[in-house]
């Protein structure tokens, strides 16, 4: 017998080595499936949200045509500690707390997103956030501008790091301010959209430069706009030939779903090729609400993408970030990034370690579908740009051959011939 032979295998011996194989991967998602039970998600805690949100709207005295209107909610942000205290139980030293950072920090939450906080627990993901806490302020290695964006704007209003894309910032209003806002520097005292003059220089230059083929409106938030004038921006673009798409960043289907209306859909809808990333951090964000907001934009045929941030004490959990991205996918959002979170003053209580990052990313790859797998991005520093970080998957390359290590750690030597 030739030493080349196959040997051939019974249909019962492969269903055998199958039916072993299956046991093999149930303990990989075992240790995901037991922590998932007490991971908290918005679904399931959708009739304690409830509660609170018709506590809230009570307390505020507005019906519940207000409460689904935008307008309402952003004319309504609590911004004061009085009001604060009104709508949830505030500790003596936490409200002293609030007190100082107010000095410093703007801080504004939507009576939505309040209504999706702990009201007993500080350390709820949603309430650290949206509440101010007095570590903001012993912040001593942080700073106003990391990405050095004062230094890579070449006209009003826009942010260029890269070759064929930019970023016009076209207002500094949100319907929150969180915490660990990357441009906390611009909030200022009052809201404050880009002037006309300043939103048409912007367009002008992206006129007069041929190789930008990639718009991303942002702010603060470009959905705090009123329809009107992001359909006049959007217009403004669709007649610039080399701008073949355009994205919204807008966090508003996390902190502000109402602000997702059918008009608004209509509106963006004429505006094809068009993609919203919004930033959801934490499965206690993923609500009905937001399945709303976020099945309207997908039935206007956007395409929809996270850019969640790698928070300290939020989110830097393997299992964690596991359910944020698979509670995102069943409301039609594709992960896309995960930041680390930017050295900004006042937040280097967010800042996780890189090594934690990676961790995350080795319990993603081969642990779940590719569709839950985001790209870990370090923003290098002073404007640099986006730098994706992997765990090392490629041990060695030769010249006939590679070695590389799989998810589960196995060893294999692949052939890299090329005919």
């Amino acid at each position: 017998m030739s030493s080349h032979s196959v040997v051939k295998h019974s249909d019962e011996e492969k269903r055998l080595v199958a039916l072993e194989r299956a046991e093999e991967l149930k303990q990989h998602i075992k240790g995901y499936r037991e922590a998932s039970k007490n991971i908290p998600t918005g679904f399931n805690l959708s009739h304690e949200f409830k509660v609170r949100r018709d506590q809230i709207r009570e307390q505020l005295g507005a019906t519940e045509e207000e409460w689904n209107d935008w307008h309402w909610q952003m004319q309504n942000r609590v911004n004061d500690l009085d009001t604060l205290r009104q709508l949830m139980p505030i500790t003596d030293e936490e409200a002293r707390h609030i007190e100082m950072v107010s000095m410093k920090f703007r801080w504004a939450v939507s009576p939505y997103y309040l209504s999706i906080m702990s009201t007993d627990n500080p350390n709820c993901p949603v309430r650290m956030q949206g509440i101010p806490i007095g570590r903001e302020l012993q912040d001593m290695w942080g700073k106003e501008d990391p990405m050095a964006e004062e230094f890579t704007s070449p006209a009003p209003r826009i942010t260029r790091r890269y070759a064929d894309r930019l970023i016009i910032n076209v207002t500094n209003q949100c319907a929150m301010f969180c915490r660990h806002c990357q441009r906390r520097r611009n909030i200022g005292e009052v809201d404050a959209p880009a002037s006309l003059d300043e939103i048409k220089a912007a367009i002008e230059y992206i006129k007069k430069n041929s190789e930008i083929r990639d718009v991303l409106i942002t702010g603060g938030d470009p959905l705090t706009l009123t329809d009107a004038k992001l359909d006049w921006i959007l217009t403004e673009l669709d007649n610039i030939e080399h701008v073949e798409i355009k994205r919204i960043g807008s966090r508003t289907p996390v902190t502000m779903p109402q602000r997702i209306t059918q008009e608004l859909c209509d509106m963006l809808e004429k505006h094809h090729p068009l993609f919203i990333n919004t930033h959801f951090n934490h499965p206690k964000e993923v609500t009905d609400e937001a399945l709303r907001a976020t099945r309207m934009l997908a039935k206007a045929g956007i395409p929809l993408g996270n850019q969640a941030v790698l928070l300290k004490g939020i989110n830097n959990d393997p299992h964690v970030m596991k359910k944020l991205n698979h509670e995102l996918l069943k409301i039609h959002v594709r992960p896309y990034y995960i930041f680390h979170a930017k050295p900004v003053k006042g937040t280097a209580h967010f800042v996780p370690t890189i090594q934690e990052g990676l961790e995350i990313m080795e319990n993603l790859r081969g642990f779940t579908s590719g569709l839950a797998i985001p790209w870990y991005i370090i923003n290098a520093p002073g404007g640099a740009g986006k730098t994706p970080i992997l765990p090392q998957y490629l041990l060695s390359m030769g010249k006939n051959h590679v070695m590389i290590r799989t998810w589960e750690g196995k060893v294999f030597r692949c052939a890299n011939n090329s005919l």
